[in-house]
């Protein structure tokens, strides 16, 4: 059985389905507007448990999955969203003991995504705070899983050049892609697969330009929709509302001039 222990992650779900995340702490106590939760009526307890409010309210209180700790976890720049790091996943062939180039790191969704399946992880971040924020949320959600021999970050202008050796994946998340191909040209191994985040067509549009101009092939571009359905006894029907663009992936290979 998973009880929850003092340190946990937590998430609370309400009969609206609105998500309250925290760590479990002795002594401590959740606050809403639906009353008090005491944090040590949830130490001990059972994952799924139905926790009261102090005014009555009732909550599922469950460990959160990465796609909820990256929607409700604290954040500086935007995140990618889960519907795109599944993908983003496949597309750069992220596996254990891959080493991957990864830029910039804003919150840390994508270096958790990717650290948690193995990854070996070299971040390159131009802000301070964004990144002491990054590497807060990934020893956050990995806990005693997070290894920091997988997990560097330096404060640097990935502009400006890689100097931390070759690498079997790049991804990026930059306004300007396009201005990474010449320096992945050498920091990149041949067959390695770069991925590039761009919230708009006009970014992947360059971006693309610039991977044919170098020594890549095989590029592609993709946009990932989510629709949820309604499905309540026989009445079925598409949501009224969907996730629908956040952004374009494009990937490539780095293959011999």
């Amino acid at each position: 059985m998973s009880t929850f222990q003092a340190g946990d992650e937590v998430l609370l779900v309400d009969r609206k389905n609105r998500r309250y995340l925290f760590t479990l702490a002795d002594g401590d106590e959740f606050h809403s507007h639906a009353g008090i939760v005491r944090h040590d009526d949830l130490i001990g307890a059972s994952e799924g448990c139905l926790v009261p409010s102090s005014r009555g309210a009732r909550y599922t209180a469950v460990k959160p999955t990465l796609s909820e700790f990256v929607l409700k976890m604290p954040r500086g720049a935007q995140v990618i969203y889960p519907k795109d790091l599944g993908p983003l996943l496949l597309l750069a062939d992220i596996a254990p003991g891959v080493r991957v180039f990864e830029s910039g790191i804003g919150s840390g969704a994508t270096s958790t995504t990717m650290l948690r399946v193995g990854a070996h992880v070299v971040g390159y971040e131009v802000r301070d705070d964004f990144a002491a924020r990054a590497e807060a949320n990934v020893r956050r959600f990995l806990g005693d899983a997070f290894d920091p021999d997988r997990y560097e970050l330096h404060i640097r202008d990935a502009y400006e050049g890689i100097d931390h050796g070759t690498f079997d994946r790049a991804v990026l998340d930059l306004p300007e892609p396009w201005r990474m191909t010449p320096h992945l040209a050498t920091a990149l191994r041949p067959g390695g697969i770069v991925v590039a985040y761009t919230p708009s067509m006009m970014q992947a549009q360059q971006f693309r330009a610039a991977l044919a101009e170098g020594p890549y092939g095989l590029a592609e571009t993709l946009e990932v929709l989510n629709r949820g359905w309604h499905i309540e006894g026989a009445a079925v029907r598409p949501e009224h509302r969907m996730v629908a663009h956040t952004g374009f992936l494009t990937h490539a290979r780095r293959i011999e001039p």
